[in-house]
């Protein structure tokens, strides 16, 4: 009789496979780590020798190796202490582009932003589509309609082109935008045994790597807030770091503003990962805080400033990294003053949340 005899299937593997895997987990590691190379490596020697990451052909230290002749780490001379370069940064900003965004193309929720709104400023895009009311002769593609038309209508007799036929090229708006991109790095941030810097900045590196690489003309602005609030630059995501901080949500939002004033473009919005409530102003040169439950003079600033960026036509959309009533029910009447959102995520669906509401955003038409 016929059949099929079966075997253990044992994969290939070989020096490339065994370096791209433990690339990506080094370079997740970097992100947990603040960007510390010595501490990822060590972390990583001892999830080798827990899960057997390596074999005999291939060890950390060949690992250790190819990443310097492979230009993602370097030695400083003199103490020998090996540091990140540029090229690790920048796969970094890819991997979690791939990692975030990746998953909203599989979904089928991602792609160009699209727009209601055309005119001169509208570029045509390589996407086709079914003709729909109110689309102008101009964006008809006269090859894909009359294939369309000898399809299904055959080649014997005239020639017949009905509306079923047309296909039209979709226009993309050039539509720019200002985003500011607000993390907070108050100590709550990795309370109870639970990493959430880590899923922001991994955010934080998505968005940017989005803007660059599809929407040159758009802004993108991050600000870090603790009992201060300051901007940082995208080559300094990494090495970001939780302190010793209450959350002074009003010093965020202020300096979001400030940049967003000075942005030109009509499009304006915050984005906010934060985890927990305002629990910090600053009076002069001295501190307000309060960590227990909502205070009052916290709160009334923070719903002012809510009110403040609404006048200017600023959305601030409030993603909360947390569960409590109390807390759902302030970041509900925040986002009523200021007329935006609020999520309330979980830290996997972070990512897929801040990406999917940046592109609803980006279509708006300020006038």
């Amino acid at each position: 009789m016929l059949g099929f005899n079966f075997s253990e299937f044992k994969p290939k593997t070989d020096k490339k496979s065994n370096f791209d895997q433990l690339l990506n987990i080094f370079q997740q590691l970097l992100l947990i780590f603040a960007g510390n190379a010595s501490e990822s490596l060590s972390y990583l020697s001892d999830l080798d020798r827990q899960y057997k990451l390596t074999d005999d052909s291939y060890g950390i230290a060949d690992f250790i190796d190819d990443l310097k002749s492979q230009g993602y780490l370097t030695e400083e001379k003199g103490d020998g202490e090996l540091r990140i370069t540029a090229k690790t940064e920048r796969n970094i900003r890819k991997q979690s582009l791939e990692e975030i965004f990746g998953k909203l193309k599989r979904a089928k929720s991602a792609g160009n932003h699209k727009t209601p709104y055309t005119g001169s400023s509208d570029e045509n895009s390589s996407d086709l589509r079914a003709f729909q009311f109110g689309d102008g002769f101009d964006q008809v593609s006269m090859t894909e309609s009359i294939k369309n038309a000898q399809i299904n209508n055959g080649l014997d007799g005239e020639f017949s082109l009905f509306e079923k036929d047309l296909e039209v090229i979709e226009r993309e708006s050039n539509i720019q935008t200002s985003t500011v991109l607000m993390i907070d790095i108050s100590h709550s941030m990795i309370l109870y045994g639970e990493d959430r810097i880590t899923p922001a900045k991994k955010v934080a590196l998505a968005m940017a790597e989005v803007i660059r690489t599809r929407y040159p003309k758009d802004t993108l602005d991050i600000i870090v807030f603790g009992n201060d609030a300051w901007q940082i630059q995208l080559k300094d995501i990494p090495y970001l770091e939780v302190g010793p901080y209450h959350t002074n949500t009003v010093a965020g939002l202020e300096l979001a503003m400030y940049l967003l004033r000075r942005r030109k473009t009509k499009n304006k919005q915050v984005f906010m990962i934060t985890d927990g409530k305002p629990t910090c102003l600053k009076e002069g040169i001295k501190y307000y805080k309060n960590s227990f439950g909502l205070d009052r003079k916290i709160v009334t600033k923070t719903l002012n400033i809510a009110a403040q960026a609404r006048r200017l036509k600023i959305p601030i959309t409030t993603f909360m990294i947390a569960s409590d009533p109390y807390l759902k029910k302030f970041v509900h009447e925040f986002t009523e003053v200021n007329n935006g959102r609020a999520y309330y995520s979980t830290l996997d669906g972070l990512g897929s949340f801040v990406l999917e509401d940046f592109q609803k955003n980006r279509t708006r038409n300020v006038r």
